[in-house]
Parts: structure tokens; sequence; C-alpha cells
């Protein structure tokens, strides 16, 4: 899949081949199996309880002031991210960067339960933290569920507190997966080349690297996405908990996973499986695919949240005559969402020139993006009217719009390149 590039260093460079039998813990197959193992125990959760509308809450703001906590403290670890890696090395990172997450889940349990919140922004705070570094050597997109426990509840409040118990308890898992996880110089591939993994970068060098990026083209024209691509995240969720009754968020929650991952398969598979042989075509059909999708999603959400904000809905799937048009844009948005990531991490790794440069693309851009989450859930915590945030999500897409292109552009040009390298 397109994402996984960003997960774990490539070929280039790689040292010679060692004979001999490869153990399966040591192979690219397991390591994959690791990352997605933690992926699913830790942010995949807490996607599912954010699915769940604001982390299945009664009111959005809390839960919207935390996450802007959350994602102010993730910016700044975003950006420390490489120098950890270099430091301890990835597996320590991935274990450490699953830390967090359970005691967000343990905040929103005690919350849930006793009503306290002091502890909901302990947790933002530890799960921000750590989950800077965890995605600074993980990008790859996770899923989560929580229909049953909450079928039978038809009206607005919160989910029941025995979904945080499941919740707290697959987190938990995330760190010792993590521990699972070999560094990349001790990992064969199926032919027995060892994989480049350069160590030891004094800060020094790896603060240039990182300002040399910084002010790169690639970057910048990636940024108004990316910004775009944080901001709109603190909506949806919003919207969920804002007009639908407790059962038919937990129902959001499952069906964004089922959507969530068929768009992001959808997207590997336009820019990678060959359905035509020129990858500059797949590159442009992909990206008129996404734009044509973002574009008519937020045209509809507006139109949508505009009657809304008069009619004041309580929607359950029991009542299919309202149900479906507002249920029907929840899903389009989390869909458009899963196919923007997916295509900004792959023009990430085909911008890429080396695995430290990947890794390096993947801290600086999350970085930006936390930035935007940080400030989307602070707005929508003061608390801000869903026509404002939904216009406002319509506007940056239209501005990210002609960057988001020229960056796709960017990556036509290099495989244009690349080609005539091979021909050469």
């Amino acid at each position: 899949m397109a994402r996984l590039g960003s997960s774990l260093p490539s070929a280039e460079g790689s040292e010679g081949s060692t004979k001999g039998r490869i153990p399966f813990f040591r192979s690219t197959l397991f390591q994959i199996l690791v990352v997605g193992t933690c992926a699913f125990c830790a942010p995949g959760i807490w996607s599912a309880m954010n699915g769940l509308g604001v982390g299945g809450s009664q009111s959005p703001n809390l839960v919207n002031a935390a996450n802007a906590l959350l994602y102010a403290f993730m910016t700044v670890t975003c950006f420390v991210g490489p120098w950890l890696t270099n430091a301890i090395g990835f597996r320590w990172t991935l274990a450490i960067g699953s830390l967090g997450y359970p005691l967000y889940a343990a905040g929103l349990y005690v919350n849930n339960r006793w009503g306290t919140t002091w502890f909901v922004y302990v947790g933002a705070v530890a799960c921000g933290i750590s989950a800077g570094f965890f995605w600074s050597v993980e990008g790859a997109i996770s899923t989560g569920i929580s229909l049953a426990l909450n079928h039978n509840v038809n009206q607005r409040g919160q989910v029941g507190y025995q979904t945080y118990l499941g919740f707290i308890a697959i987190q938990c898992l995330g760190f010792f997966f993590g521990l699972l996880l070999s560094n990349p110089e001790k990992v064969r591939r199926d032919d027995g080349t060892r994989i480049e993994a350069p160590r030891g970068i004094s800060w020094r060098v790896e603060l240039h690297e990182m300002w040399r990026l910084a002010r790169s083209k690639s970057i910048l024209l990636l940024v108004p996405l990316f910004w775009y691509f944080g901001w709109i995240q603190a909506y949806p969720g919003t919207y969920l908990a804002t007009y639908f009754t407790v059962r038919s968020r937990a129902l959001g929650s499952f069906m964004s996973a089922v959507v969530g991952t068929c768009a992001t398969w959808l997207g590997g598979t336009l820019v990678d499986v060959e359905w035509t042989k020129s990858r500059q075509t797949r590159a442009v059909a992909t990206f008129a695919l996404v734009a044509a999708l973002n574009s008519a999603t937020w045209i509809w959400a507006v139109i949508i949240q505009n009657e809304y904000r008069f009619t004041l809905p309580l929607l359950d799937w029991g009542d299919q005559s309202t149900f479906g048009r507002g249920f029907g844009v929840y899903m389009l948005e989390r869909i458009s969402l899963g196919m923007v990531e997916n295509y900004i991490y792959w023009c990430i790794g085909n911008l890429s020139d080396s695995p430290g440069d990947q890794i390096r693309y993947s801290s600086l851009l999350r970085g930006i993006e936390t930035a935007g989450v940080a400030l989307g859930f602070g707005v929508q915590a003061v608390p801000t009217a869903l026509i404002a945030t939904a216009s406002i999500n319509l506007g940056l897409w239209f501005v990210a719009l002609p960057f988001s292109y020229y960056a796709t552009l960017q990556v036509v040009r290099k495989f244009g390149e690349l080609e005539r390298a091979q021909t050469e």
C-alpha cells in the first residue's frame, strides 16, 4: 500500500545480502504486522472513540478542548520525533509512542463514570506527547469498533462507561506489541539484503536537514493540504454528537472505520495498481477523484448544516426519512478524510529521496497537520456554530486545491525523470 513507505526505510542503499534462512521475526512482513497491530491498539482505538462523536461524551466542549490540548503537544513532539528515533531507535520510539493512548481513554472513562474533568486533560497531554513520537515512525491508517454495547440507546446522551473499559484494555497492549519491532538495521528482506537505517546523526546535522526540507518546494506545496486535513477533523465528531442519538453515534463509529478502510484501499489501489501503465496518469486521475469528492462533500455539508441550524434535529436510524441525509454526509466526510490522508502520504513517499528524508517529511507535515487539528478543536470548543466551521472547511479546501495540484505535478515530473533515467 502507498502508506507503508513512511513507516519503514526503503530499499535504496541496502548492504550485501545475508545467506541462510531469515527468521520470521526479522522479516519485513513481521515488522509490518507489528506496526499494524500497534496502530490498531493505539491510534485505531483512539479513532474509534472519537468516531463515537467527541469521544462518546454527552457534551462536545470538554473533549474538543482536551483534543485541542492533545494536538498542541503532539505538534511539538512530531518535530522532535526524528531526534528521538535517532537516539533510541524505531523499536522503543514506537513502544513509547503507544503509552499515552490508554491514559486518554482512562480520562474519558473517569469523566463518563464519575464526572471528573481534570483527568481528561491529563490523559490528553500524555497522549499528545506520546502520539507525536508514534506518528514520527508510523503512518498507517487504523480502525476500531463499538456498536454492540450501545445499540439500544436511541436518545441523545453519552455512551456506556463499559465501552471505555474495552478501549483501555486494548490500548494497554500497544506498548508491549511495540517491543516486538526490530530496528531496521536488523531486518532482512526476502533476498537477504539489509535495510539501511543510519543512526548516530548529530542534532546539528539533523536540524540542518529538517530546515532544508522545511524550505523545500515539496513541503511548501503540501502545507495547505495538511493544514486543511488537520483543521477539518474537529467537525465530523462534533456534528455527530450534536445531531445523533447514542446508538447512531456508535453506528457512525463502526461505519467510519469501514468506509475509511475502503477509501484508503481505493486510494492506494488507484495510484499503485497498474490499471494503466502510466504512473503520471494514475497520479492525476487519483487527484481528480480526491478533488471532486472533497468539493462535493463540503458543499453538501454546508447545505445540510444550514438547514440543521434552524431545525435542530435528533437523528436516529429508526426514522429513515430524516436519518439518511444527515448520516450520508457524515460518511462522505469520513471517506474524504481517508482519501486525502492516503494521497498526501503517497506524495511524501514519492517525493522523498532517502529513508531519513521520509521520516523528516512525515514529522514536519504531521507537525503542521496537528497544529491545524489543535486549532480546529480549540475553535470548536469555544463553542463555534457548526455552520461557521463547515463553511471554513469548504473555504480551506478550495485554498488547498491549487497547491495540491502543483504538488501532484511535482510527483508527475519525478516519475518522468525516473523513467528517463531508466531508459538511458
